[in-house]
């Protein structure tokens, strides 16, 4: 008898009739006689409805007092999930992030997972029931209830897959699998079969939505299998996991994007050490995770220093930026909202020569301009207008022939 954890998305259990289409997968998948633990997210947009709602009463509630109310949007669909399941004859109880023993620090809002006890859980699956636990909440050493940010319940569930020691972490959504590009935009788009820790972490943290990148993260750490496939269909899904062999496959696996980007250019930084810790120490303070950073050769003792962050955090970047560019003599700062992001993954990439070039002769051909350029062993990125977004997506799928399979440069 094995142990899986299965986790479904907001959309898969969106109203009644989806939550009763998932109890009956994890009906069969315990009717084979496997033990199951689900984790849930809430119903369909709860959560951004949650959000509204607050924002309603303030603009801005309280963090602690936001995360108690978020954590309410699992807490439903839990429980009616446990109930589905009992109408089809099976034995399952609901438990919030606290009683399933899930610890975080005290981080509102984006919350971390310090460590799991699932004394609670082996108990129940001891005497035979489906355990279906809310994802995306934990709780502190106060006892305060937390959450751990957008995505937190594929995290819950690769946490909770390693302290069980599951045998596999099933991850459902509303697609079917891992594709080499978004096929709402590259209709050429191929599932992939299989993908390496390293190369999805890449694709989560630069725009493929399936799969949260701390997710993987943690899966890697622990080794843990993880499949993403459909609630809706019985296609074949991805399986992540670690041992893929690089040489019998496409160098470049996948083309991922984010239109949730924008820059921050500070003018006339005076070149002299501590200057980047004034500004970027000041972002920090505010809770701005800055991605890309750039800065110019240094001219005259001067220079021009670039980041960028998501455009949600931009009024806030520009609001801190502007006083800590004075402090330090800086000429002031200029923002660009209008920008996106495209990026190329794979770890067959290492030390192979030829792929830069590649991509920016594909986005030559399409005059698509690059505002700002940034690697990591295993990808590349350009940063440039959004409207060019999809454009450049299916330049750089045929340029690299990913509708193909195979190992093509």
């Amino acid at each position: 008898m094995a142990l899986i954890v299965q986790k479904y998305g907001g959309s898969s259990v969106a109203d009644a009739d989806k939550i009763k289409n998932v109890a009956k997968r994890v009906a069969a998948t315990r009717d084979k006689g496997n033990d199951v633990v689900v984790v849930i997210s809430a119903m369909g947009k709860t959560t951004d409805q949650l959000i509204s709602l607050a924002n309603q009463i303030t603009d801005r509630p309280d963090v602690r007092e936001l995360d108690v109310l978020l954590s309410t949007g699992e807490t439903v669909s839990s429980t009616m999930l446990a109930m589905a399941l009992k109408s089809l004859g099976h034995k399952a109880i609901s438990l919030s992030g606290a009683q399933a023993g899930i610890r975080t620090d005290a981080a509102y809002s984006r919350a971390r997972i310090l460590n799991v006890d699932s004394h609670r859980i082996v108990k129940e699956l001891g005497e035979g029931k489906i355990v279906i636990v809310a994802g995306f909440q934990g709780i502190n050493d106060e006892m305060d209830i937390t959450t751990l940010g957008r995505g937190g319940s594929d995290t819950t569930a690769v946490a909770m897959a390693a302290s069980l020691g599951a045998q596999m972490c099933e991850i459902y959504t509303d697609v079917d699998g891992v594709y080499t590009a978004d096929p709402r935009f590259v209709p050429d788009a191929r599932k992939l079969r299989e993908l390496g820790y390293e190369e999805m972490l890449e694709l989560a943290s630069y725009g493929a939505k399936v799969l949260h990148h701390r997710a993987v993260e943690l899966g890697e750490l622990c080794n843990v299998p993880i499949l993403v496939t459909s609630s809706f269909n019985e296609n074949p899904g991805t399986l992540i996991h670690g041992g893929i062999t690089m040489e019998v496959r496409n160098k470049v696996r996948g083309i991922v994007h984010d239109l949730n980007v924008a820059k921050v250019t500070v003018l006339g930084v005076p070149d002299r050490p501590g200057i980047a810790t004034t500004i970027f120490e000041s972002l920090a303070e505010e809770n701005v995770s800055v991605d890309t950073i750039v800065q110019n050769a240094s001219v005259e003792r001067l220079t021009d220093l670039t980041f960028t962050v998501t455009k949600s955090d931009l009024e806030k970047a520009i609001r801190v930026a502007e006083p800590a560019a004075k402090s330090i003599g800086a000429r002031g700062c200029i923002a660009d909202a209008n920008l996106g992001q495209v990026s190329i993954v794979g770890t067959g990439m290492q030390n192979t020569p030829g792929y830069a070039a590649k991509m920016f002769r594909a986005l030559y051909e399409k005059e698509i301009n690059i505002e700002l350029i940034t690697t990591s062993e295993i990808r590349i990125t350009c940063i440039i207008d959004e409207s060019r977004v999809e454009d450049a997506l299916i330049a750089l799928h045929k340029a690299f022939q990913l509708e193909k399979e195979g190992d093509v440069l």
